[in-house]
Parts: structure tokens; sequence; C-alpha cells
């Protein structure tokens, strides 16, 4: 008898301490209502709580939050409540949600962010929460602007109802109703100009130029004395060493493709300018013509262009006693074609379509900026007219707006200035303030205009045309010293903005395209 009440005992006793287990282990399965909320059957109210609890009861499927503490949504905020089908938080302090703040609530209907203090909302957050049948953001002060663009595109395409809210920044928007605009009320990619390479050497010139179907840039090394070439690797997708041409005082190396044939006109301060070939089959540049010493004396900018089927090229000579000059290819050699004019100081010159005709513009120190224009009977260029009112411009390039033709004109003291052909001369439409400039440099990307005002005293500046305004605003800035020439290079899908520099680094910037509303 003792033994069976031994066994007995040990029984009771074990059923004892199994429920008790039970009891401990159901309190950690099913969590108290937390402090500062209420909690019913299954619904659950915080007020004045300073973060989100972790914990509710299981069969809480309705939550609420008033007056509370704080100020951020952190994410898997409610991760343990994933059966939640109401979620209110509304009138409270409310000024950023984590992009995650949601993950997990696929059973939620019902979701209310009203009237806290939110300028946007992290893209994607309703991702997943496909059972979301109302959703009510009113009473916040949202900034539409590119961060809030996938909301627009998601309650186009939620089933979800969505209250009217309206912007309140920026100007433009302010009060309208988000759910009225569209992907197109937005202008969210932009682009920026990053510094890919910095090269070991300076330069004042710089020309990319396609030949054989490979792409090359040759840069002007006045110090060292040569023309540099640089060919694209499409394996290591960078530019590489290709050859060079031994000169003296180097200014120019200006590539020209005649009859599959690859010419460098070499324009030198000193001992003359030159004409090398590129022979293909000894794989080098080999000299083949001397350019009149007697007309070009101090060459300063060289233009190419072709009239009628036939090939010229023209060096501006900025000397006293050099003339500026135009040769022309017979087939065998360049020849001396028309000298535009003596004495005059040629800083630059600019070949141009003006109402479909051939036209040259040429900069000098001694007089305003002069137009020429081709004859078709005599072949020779005739003087049209001249730029009024602009003295003391360096160079004058030209840039196309649709049909509508610019000129950006380069001064280094005063201000450098945009204008606009008007059927009969050029107007001012823009003043850019510009000290120690000597480059004003217009280019296209696509469907970008931009125009780079170079500084020996400060830094570049990058303009881009604003369509609407009819004019360039400020982009962006560029740690240049002493640009001379940029020239832009489209290769591999990608785009490169190269920068001669006459005192530091010659660099090289890739144009990347951005979406500000990622």
């Amino acid at each position: 008898m003792g033994r069976s009440e031994g066994v007995l005992g040990r029984f009771l006793a074990f059923l004892w301490l199994a429920s008790l287990l039970v009891v401990v282990d159901s309190r950690k399965i099913l969590p108290r209502c937390p402090p500062s909320c209420t909690c019913t059957k299954d619904n659950a109210l915080c007020a004045n709580r300073g973060t989100i609890p972790r914990s509710f009861p299981s069969d809480v499927i309705s939550l609420s939050f008033v007056k509370s503490g704080f100020s951020e949504i952190p994410k898997e905020s409610f991760s343990h409540t994933p059966a939640l089908h109401l979620l209110f938080i509304e009138n409270n302090q409310i000024k950023s949600i984590s992009p995650f703040a949601f993950r997990g609530l696929k059973s939620l209907i019902h979701l209310s962010l009203a009237y806290n203090n939110l300028e946007s909302l992290p893209k994607d957050l309703f991702k997943g929460m496909e059972a979301l049948t109302k959703v009510d953001l009113r009473g916040n002060l949202f900034s539409c602007d590119c961060k809030l663009k996938w909301l627009v595109d998601w309650i186009y395409h939620t089933n979800a109802t969505i209250d009217q809210i309206y912007c309140n920044s920026p100007p433009p928007y302010q009060g309208k109703k988000i759910n009225d605009l569209t992907l197109q009320s937005f202008d969210c990619i932009t682009t920026d100009f990053s510094l890919l390479k910095s090269l070991e050497f300076q330069s004042i010139s710089v020309e990319a130029f396609t030949f054989g179907g490979d792409q090359y840039v040759v840069f002007a090394q006045p110090f060292t004395g040569r023309c540099s070439f640089m060919e694209w690797d499409h394996v290591q997708m960078e530019f590489r060493n290709f050859d060079n041409i031994t000169s003296t005082s180097t200014v120019i190396c200006k590539p020209l493709e005649i009859d599959n044939q690859l010419f460098i006109i070499v324009a030198q301060l000193f001992g003359g300018s030159h004409i090398y070939k590129r022979d293909i089959s000894a794989n080098k540049f080999i000299k083949i013509q001397d350019i009149d010493i007697l007309k070009i004396r101090k060459p300063n900018d060289v233009e190419i262009f072709r009239v009628d089927g036939e090939s010229f090229f023209i060096i501006a000579d900025s000397s006293k006693a050099g003339s500026t000059t135009v040769y022309k290819w017979n087939g065998n050699g360049f020849y001396s074609h028309q000298s535009l004019h003596p004495w005059y100081r040629d800083t630059d010159v600019e070949y141009l379509e003006i109402s479909g005709k051939p036209h040259l513009i040429l900069s000098s120190s001694s007089q305003r900026p002069v137009i020429y224009q081709w004859n078709k009977t005599t072949k020779l260029f005739d003087r049209r007219t001249d730029i009024p009112e602009m003295e003391d411009v360096y160079a004058v390039k030209h840039f196309k707006v649709k049909v509508e033709l610019y000129v950006c004109l380069t001064r280094f003291i005063g201000d450098s200035k945009v204008m606009k052909w008007d059927g009969n001369m050029f107007n001012e439409i823009q003043t850019m303030p510009s000290r120690g400039s000597m480059v004003f440099q217009p280019f296209s990307v696509d469907n970008w205009q931009y125009a780079i005002l170079g500084s020996d005293y400060s830094f570049t500046q990058v303009y881009r045309w604003d369509t609407k305004k009819g004019q360039f605003i400020h982009f962006q800035e560029l740690n240049i010293q002493a640009p001379r020439a940029f020239s832009l290079v489209s290769i591999d899908n990608r785009k490169f903005l190269l920068a001669s520099s006459f005192k530091g680094q010659t660099r090289i910037y890739e144009h990347l395209i951005l979406d500000l509303s990622d």
C-alpha cells in the first residue's frame, strides 16, 4: 500500500509541475496588453507611447496610436502582428517612415497615416500589401517632388481607395490634388558630370575622332611638344596610349579624314606648322607637307569643313604679320585657297551654316567678330557683317536648339555672352559673368544642351539649357585648372567629356543620367 501511495504522489506532483509549465509557457505565447495601451478582444489603442510596442495579444486585428511621442516608424515595426486588418496612426507627429515599416502586413485592409507631419513617403512603402482597400493620407505636408513620383504611379494602379490629398510644396504645386497628378507632372531625370580619370599631363587642345571604326582622342601638349593620341579599349573600357607626333610648342592637333585617309594638322608656335598622314602599312604618322610659314606665323585655331563636296581647313593666325588662311585639298595635298585678311591678330575661327549657307566667324583682338559668307560663284568667302558692340571677343562657338541658331562668345575681360540669330544679325539674350575665360564651349548630349565656361582664376561653370526660359541656367561646377578646350566622346553607350588643362591635369568626365525619383 505504501508503495502505491508513493507512486500516486509522484504522479500528482508531475501533473502539478506540468500544469505550472503550461501556464508559464502560455504567458510567453500570449503577451499581455503593453503599457499605455488599452486592449479589448480584438482591438488595441495606444496613447502617449514613446515607441511602438514589440508585442500585442495574438487576437488583436485592429491597432491604433494617438498622441504618440515617436516621430519615426522604424523598419519591421509590425512584424509581430502579421494578422492585423486595421492600422490607424492618426493625429501624431510622424515625420518619417522606413521603407520596410509595414513589411509582413499581408492581411491589412485599412491603413491610416492621416494628420501627421509627413512630407514624403519612401518608395514602395506599400509593397506586398495587396489586401489594402483603403489608405488615408490626408492632413500631411507632402512635397510634390520627384521623391513622391512613385506614389502618384501607385495611386493610379492600386485598387485601394485613396482620400483626396494635396501638395504643400513646392510653390508651383501648392494646393494641387496629388490624386490628379500624372507621371508627366514630374521632371525627375537629371544629369551629372562625374570625374572618371585625371591624366598626368597638361594640354591646350583636345579633339575626338573616329578612324577605321575605332575611337580616338588627341591632345596638343605645348610644353612637351607633341600630339598625344589615345585609343578607346573596348575590353578595359578606358582610353589607352596609342601614338605620338613629336613637334615643337604644339598648340593644335586637328584630325581630318579624306577618302579614308587620316591627316593631322599640327599647328606650332615655332618652327612652322605641318601636316601628317597616317601610314597604315607602316603603322605610324609621316609628315607630308609644311604649311606656308610666311602666312601662318602664330596659329591660334584650326577649323575643318566641307563646302560643295570639297574639303577645307582654315587656320586663324594671331601674329602681326600673318594672315588667316583657308586651305583646300586638291587630291594630293593642301594648298592655299584664300587669305581672309592680314594684320588683325585673329584668335579663333568658327565654321557654321546660317540659313543653310556656309559662313565663317573670325574673332580678333583688334576688332569685333567678323562674319564671312561663302560665295558659290567665286568659291570664296566674302565679308558680310560683324557682331556689333562686342569688343575683345576671344572666341565664338555656335550651337542649335531645334532650328534656332545661337553663339557663345568668350571674353577674357568682361562678360561672356550668348546671342541668337534673328535672320539678319546676332542679338544678345544672356550675359555670363566671366573673368579670365578663354573657352565658352557649347555641346549637346542626347537631348541636353550644355555650355561650359572655363576660367583661369576660379572653378569652371557648367550651364544647361532651359527650354522654357530660352537660356542657360547654372548646373554644375568643375575643378579644372585653366581649361582651354572640351570635347565630347560617345562610345559603348557611354558619354565622356574630355577637358584640356593648360596648368593642371587633363581630365576625363563621364556624363551620367540620374533618376531623382529613385
